[in-house]
């Protein structure tokens, strides 16, 4: 297995990768890095766990979505809107609870 340095938000991270596998891993981590970025630039969330989170629950939806073709902004390079992003932290705050902070 191949061990690749991708950046995401900024910080660098050494991740697995199976031969010929590079390409897809390139995309997926840019696709993770514009989902965290778009909603650290919203302006609301500003730890890194739960924007890391809010992405991952944002780019799992847009999966089950469109389960042919993959997620919505894989080919387009869209992101979450700030209706979406407000969405998503609300359905987190309620699975989270009172307790459930990540910080």
């Amino acid at each position: 297995m191949k061990q690749m340095e991708v950046t995401i938000m900024g910080q660098s991270y050494l991740l697995g990768c199976p031969e010929g596998g590079e390409a897809a891993l390139t995309r997926a981590v840019a696709q993770v890095d514009r989902e965290m970025c778009a909603i650290r630039d919203a302006g609301r969330v500003k730890a890194r766990e739960r924007i890391a989170v809010l992405a991952a629950l944002n780019l799992a939806y847009q999966l089950a979505e469109s389960p042919a073709s993959g997620s919505k902004g894989a080919t387009t390079g869209e992101t979450t809107s700030n209706a979406e992003l407000e969405s998503l932290m609300n359905r987190l705050d309620e699975a989270l609870g009172h307790d459930g902070q990540l910080l």
